[in-house]
């Protein structure tokens, strides 16, 4: 039996497939290393309990059916406050609430954007108007503040990413 000897490796003679699929697998793995970054969920406040979320559009639809109570919501994230992040707005098929962090003991990030869950009281109120004026002024977007909205007291959130 005649055997076969191995050739030595050179640099040299590493053809441009080789290459190619070298360059193939080190972006494949950059882009699942960056993927995988930003699919994670990022939570603030209490632990939120599992469950069924209720869309914030059934929940402004139906106000009298989840006020009062804590219950899990979702909508996409509309507005931050810009000043402490101690507020946000919630939007879902054009209603909205805004979800304010209980006792301010936590924030959520100023730049935070897509789509959330919070777990709080919903409520309706009156605002006057200098809580107007004052949610205009730390608002980044601008968006037009009513002197009704619903509001959602949030013992936690989470945001994904």
């Amino acid at each position: 039996m005649v055997q076969r000897r191995r050739p030595e490796y050179d640099p040299r003679t590493v053809t441009d497939e080789a290459n190619a699929m070298r360059m193939l697998t080190f972006m494949l793995l950059s882009m699942a290393a960056a993927s995988a970054a930003a699919g994670e969920t990022k939570f603030y406040g209490q632990a939120i309990p599992a469950g069924q979320a209720v869309t914030i559009s059934a929940a402004v639809a139906s106000h009298e059916k989840y006020a009062g109570k804590p219950q899990r919501y979702s909508g996409r994230i509309a507005e931050v406050c810009q000043k402490e992040g101690c507020w946000m707005v919630l939007e879902d098929d054009g209603r909205s609430a805004r979800v304010m962090m209980r006792d301010h003991k936590f924030a959520v990030p100023k730049d935070a954007a897509g789509k959330a869950e919070v777990y709080g009281v919903l409520s309706r109120k009156q605002l006057s108007p200098e809580q107007v004026k004052h949610m205009q002024e730390e608002s980044k977007n601008g968006l037009p503040v009513s002197d009704v909205e619903y509001r959602i007291v949030a013992d936690g959130v989470e945001i994904a990413g």
